[in-house]
């Protein structure tokens, strides 16, 4: 099991425990920031301090684009996403998401592990924020572009 942000700078542990309204639950890195320095995007170690899995690599924690995505999924944009994606291209995309999450976890893991793709979803599109911070942090995935070009990003 992960030792709780024993890597990650102190101010880092800090603000994203300000972004989120609470303390982070497990180790961490920030991979993309903002102008100043600010996490935008953090990505997570697939296993919680606790020892429970964590499906969601990438996390977005900048407050204004929260927001944004909030408001897409509020408006049908899951919907809409899942309409407008290839199943097929979608469903690579969360296999090179699990794929790349499980390389994370160490070999001699014993216990309960993530399982899924992007945000733990088997199929289709479960949260517009998992993707859309995957795509920020560089992910091929077709959803986080969607997402990009309805925010206009």
């Amino acid at each position: 099991m992960p030792p709780p942000n024993t890597t990650q700078p102190a101010t880092d542990v800090a603000q994203v425990a300000e972004l989120l309204g609470r303390e982070p639950e497990g180790d961490f890195e920030v991979v993309v920031r903002a102008e100043h320095g600010i996490p935008v995007v953090i990505r997570n170690h697939p296993l919680l301090s606790s020892g429970r899995p964590m499906p969601t690599l990438y996390w977005l924690v900048d407050a204004d684009l929260r927001l944004q995505v909030s408001r897409l999924e509020s408006t049908g944009g899951v919907k809409a996403a899942e309409a407008a994606i290839d199943p097929a291209e979608l469903a690579a995309a969360h296999t090179r998401y699990a794929t790349e999450r499980d390389a994370l976890i160490p070999a001699d893991h014993t216990g309960p592990r993530p399982s899924d793709g992007v945000g733990g979803t088997r199929q289709g599109v479960k949260c517009l924020h998992a993707h859309y911070a995957w795509h920020l942090a560089g992910g091929d995935d077709p959803v986080g572009r969607w997402v990009a070009q309805q925010l206009n990003t």
